[in-house]
């Protein structure tokens, strides 16, 4: 695990130099340490830091909650995109933007201006109303794989029915939304880290911590789960409580990075894949493997898609997506060739 934090530290040392300004390795280290200013302060500590710091823990809270997904469903193929969460997220921060007004705007076909007291100008309205959204996704699965005992792969394709059914409620938004709410949700939507600020990182680096303490302290029983649900509960595993609860969390951090950063494919999919394939199936292990192979994803699709475009407009979602998707394939093949 020590090579995968080294990579990380060169990583963020490669991030902070490369872009549209070269910074070299000793303006970086002077900067870091407060003894450089002019441009080269300016564009460590108020460009580049904040999306290098965001990357990392948003891909870290992502490759968080697709393990745990993964891990208490029991379902190689379950992430928080797969399973309709990020979608649901989605939905909900649209409504929030457009019928709500979180996004700023006065009017729109959902609000008269007999209501506008009520608009909420605020990143957090967003928050709360992608967490209800990724919550509502994932009690939905919850309620299928318990009441209907349903195999990985329906819960695969139920996941698919449930993001089907969020991103038409999406589109339905924004056919009622002006032009502006229209952008704005849209801007929304593209995966990237560059629009955090400090206090945003803040909230999602608090949140994504107490699940990993949470997660860390229930590895046992996420290895027992592991073996199969009778067996666990054979060794005193609650497995329905930890199921919920579990679920819970991993919703929390998938919608607070949705809110933050919009929608993200495939990362939470892809980063505790590798992690198995580098650490095993022990949790002990493979929690913090797949939080940090989740930052070095993230944080290395960010900085390639500033490289390739040169202004940094190029969402980093696209580049997940490429990643991801050939993996969701494979593993999809291989489920239903068994």
């Amino acid at each position: 695990m020590a090579w995968l934090f080294c990579a990380l530290v060169m990583l963020i040392f490669w991030s902070i130099a490369v872009g549209s300004y070269d910074i070299s390795l000793l303006e970086i280290v002077r900067s870091l340490l407060g003894f450089e200013g002019g441009p080269q302060k300016i564009v460590v500590w108020g460009i580049r830091m904040p999306r290098i710091t965001a990357a990392i823990v948003a891909g870290c809270g992502l490759g968080l909650s697709g393990l745990a997904s993964q891990s208490l469903l029991r379902n190689p193929l379950a992430s928080p995109f797969t399973l309709g969460i990020s979608q649901g997220a989605a939905f909900g921060a649209a409504f929030s933007i457009v019928a709500m007004g979180a996004g700023g705007i006065q009017q729109s076909a959902f609000r008269t201006a007999d209501v506008n007291a009520f608009t909420i100008h605020s990143v957090y309205a967003v928050t709360v109303f992608a967490f209800l959204g990724a919550i509502t996704a994932t009690l939905i699965i919850l309620l299928l794989a318990r009441l209907k005992k349903m195999s990985p792969e329906a819960i695969i394709l139920a996941g698919v029915a449930l993001s089907s059914l969020f991103t038409s409620g999406t589109i339905l938004i924004q056919y009622f939304a002006t032009e502006v709410e229209i952008a704005t949700v849209v801007f929304w939507t593209f995966g990237d880290v560059a629009r955090s600020n400090w206090e945003e990182i803040g909230v999602l680096g608090f949140a994504t911590a107490l699940v990993i303490v949470y997660f860390a302290c229930n590895r046992w029983n996420l290895n027992a789960i592991a073996t199969g649900d009778d067996i666990a509960q054979g060794l005193g595993v609650e497995i329905s409580r930890l199921r919920l609860v579990g679920m819970f969390l991993a919703a929390l951090v998938a919608a607070l990075a949705t809110a933050f950063h919009g929608v993200i494919a495939f990362l939470g999919l892809l980063a505790p894949h590798i992690g198995r394939r580098l650490a095993g199936a022990d949790h002990g292990l493979l929690i913090p493997y797949s939080c940090l192979i989740g930052s070095l994803l993230l944080l290395a699709a960010d900085t390639i898609g500033r490289l390739l475009v040169g202004s940094g407009t190029l969402p980093v979602g696209v580049l997940t997506s490429f990643m991801g998707a050939p993996l969701f394939l494979y593993l999809l093949m291989k489920g239903l060739n068994r």
